[in-house]
């Protein structure tokens, strides 16, 4: 049996799944906030991807995925409990810090709902009160909501049409657990970067400590290449060894989002050119690539989650 083999897998909707790996050494050492970088095949892209759980006696790491790339569609294409991944590296990054918080706001946007429950559960392990807020488009998108029922002492679900708990942004939720919880000593905040933006602005005049997870643009991970660079507090860190977690009223978010940008036009080029030699048939329930809306770039003062089927930074 592989190294990396695929114990289980879960469609959560069209583009965004769960993948159950196995691999009980990288199991035993992972901590809240790392990631890994994971190959699908040996002449394949290096993607980063955060770590969304990990269980220890099964030594298995759960990575969530959201197909918005020509690897990431190739791997919700391909990947199936029984096959594969070429080569899983980790974990990277530092871990999030545990403090002693007695109280702590975790907020998950989209895709940023699965690396937030590892922290929040480590949270309230260590004893802390732990609040919880998730955003989310719609209704069909919302994912491990009673897993973080569990978990938490409260859930805030956010949807931007309703069609789910609090009618809003996610901003709108944050500003509700606060009112809940004034003495709210920490808040961890993962999702795209215009999001997690937000979420640092919205605490700001409280003074509130608050983490933001970023993941730039990767390749090797351990901080020779220099592709992961990001501003915080004016200097200049490495996301991949400095990070990912920085404090989120430092970290200059406007250049980051201009960052992700670099290589639109190779990345464009590569899942064109995917696209039209892929003959395999798509996942039961998949929108088709021809039906798929073009991706669009996130304004950085737009607030609101992005559409599953447009690019997805962060988290």
């Amino acid at each position: 049996m592989s190294e990396f083999a695929i114990a289980a897998r879960e469609d959560f909707s069209d583009v965004t799944f769960l993948l159950e790996v196995r691999h009980p050494q990288m199991a035993r050492a992972a901590r809240p906030g790392q990631f890994v970088i994971a190959m699908l095949h040996p002449q394949g892209e290096r993607i980063p991807l955060t770590i969304a759980d990990y269980d220890r006696p099964r030594g298995t790491v759960t990575l969530v995925i959201q197909a918005v790339g020509k690897t990431t569609r190739q791997m919700q294409q391909e990947c199936r409990v029984g096959t594969s991944l070429f080569a899983l590296v980790g974990p990277m990054g530092m871990p999030s810090t545990i403090g002693s918080a007695r109280k702590v706001l975790c907020v998950g946007g989209g895709l940023g709902v699965a690396p937030v429950f590892p922290q929040a559960r480590a949270f309230k392990e260590a004893g802390a009160q732990v609040t919880a807020v998730l955003g989310f488009r719609t209704r069909e998108l919302v994912f491990w909501e009673d897993k973080f029922r569990r978990a938490c002492d409260d859930l805030i679900l956010c949807t931007n049409d309703g069609s789910a708990g609090l009618k809003g942004l996610i901003t709108d939720g944050v500003a509700l657990a606060l009112r809940r919880e004034p003495h709210t000593e920490e808040v961890i905040a993962i999702g795209p970067p215009v999001m997690m933006k937000a979420v640092a602005e919205a605490t700001r005049p409280h003074g509130i400590r608050t983490m933001v997870s970023v993941n730039p643009i990767m390749v090797d991970g351990t901080g020779m290449c220099g592709g992961c660079r990001v501003k915080v507090g004016g200097e200049v860190r490495f996301g991949c060894v400095d990070g990912p977690d920085f404090d989120g009223h430092l970290v200059d978010f406007d250049d980051l989002m201009a960052r992700l940008h670099r290589f639109d036009p190779q990345e464009k080029a590569a899942h064109a050119r995917w696209s039209e030699s892929c003959r395999m048939p798509q996942p039961a329930g998949a929108v088709p690539q021809s039906a798929q809306p073009p991706a669009r770039a996130a304004a950085p003062d737009a607030f609101e989650l992005p559409d599953p089927a447009e690019e997805v930074f962060g988290g």
